[in-house]
């Protein structure tokens, strides 16, 4: 495979796609809570999703890295995926996928603001700070103001800020542990098989596992286990093989933008001042945060 030092066309093409993906699953999400409860869902996306890694692991000859040595950190992050995803789908039953979007894909900020104390190399220069400041102050606007069943929605919005922390809490695991330098299907094996555990056990304490169950529902699920959970993972870190990491995630200002606009375009959902302006400044706020430092001249 190909190593590219800088994103080329194809690879600006396939991080928009991406982008596109991970903004329609929030909507996907969303019209599936419908059909299913929260949780139950997305235990069973793990569980699905699970079996589908296994079998293309099988068929790519990599080995499914179910080792004793691997137990603490693969356990440990199946932990955070879980929590991650508790909080994701109970945010998108109460609160819209506009307001989840933004705060949601605000994790590389929480992530550079811990990486500033706790990884060497990782200080903020001037232009993360500046990036940093602009995209927290367009999640507390976003959070200043809840929108209609102002209880319901401020709830949903704090646990999408909640399921951004797990996100982070993943990135910054792997950042820490030698298990980052296993596979990336090994890495997603054990958040897939763990959370599926977990998520199924957790999920008849919060009410009926299904509700008004029918084909959409089912496709919807079909979705995010094909699309996201197994074969969009394994995209994105393809992906992160072929470009500069830098160059990829600089690309992660669009997926709140996507997530905001398929909201609007496909669920009918209000978009008021608050929504575009925490959107243009967490937009921002990522883009800085991202963005490659020009070499110093001599």
């Amino acid at each position: 495979m190909e190593r590219k030092p800088h994103i080329d066309l194809a690879g600006a093409l396939a991080l928009t796609a991406f982008a596109l993906v991970l903004g329609f699953n929030q909507v996907v999400i969303k019209l599936s809570n419908g059909g299913f409860q929260p949780l139950f869902m997305a235990g069973l996306r793990s569980a699905f999703a699970f079996l589908v890694m296994l079998v293309w692991m099988r068929y790519r000859g990599v080995h499914h890295g179910i080792r004793r040595d691997l137990l603490f950190p693969g356990c440990g992050l199946g932990v955070l995926f879980t929590f991650e995803f508790v909080c994701l789908y109970l945010a998108l039953d109460y609160t819209t996928v506009s307001r989840a979007s933004i705060i949601f894909y605000s994790m590389p900020v929480w992530l550079t603001l811990v990486a500033h104390f706790l990884l060497p190399g990782e200080q903020m220069r001037p232009a993360r700070a500046l990036g940093l400041a602009l995209a927290m102050a367009g999640v507390v606007w976003v959070l200043a103001k809840p929108s209609e069943g102002a209880q319901a929605s401020f709830l949903g919005d704090l646990l999408a800020l909640g399921a951004a922390l797990g996100w982070g809490g993943i990135a910054l695991f792997l950042r820490l542990h030698s298990v980052s330098e296993e596979p990336p299907e090994v890495q997603l094996l054990w958040q897939l098989g763990v959370s599926m555990l977990l998520l199924l056990l957790l999920a008849p304490l919060f009410g009926p596992l299904t509700r008004d169950l029918g084909a959409l529902h089912w496709a919807g699920l079909a979705f995010q286990v094909l699309a996201v959970a197994s074969f969009g993972y394994l995209f994105w870190f393809v992906l992160l093989k072929i470009y500069p990491a830098s160059g990829v995630a600089s690309f992660s200002f669009l997926s709140p933008v996507c997530g905001v606009a398929l909201g609007w375009l496909l669920l009918g959902e209000t978009i008021g001042i608050e929504i575009i302006g925490g959107l243009c400044l967490v937009a921002v706020g990522l883009f800085l945060i991202n963005r490659k430092p020009k070499p110093a001249s001599l």
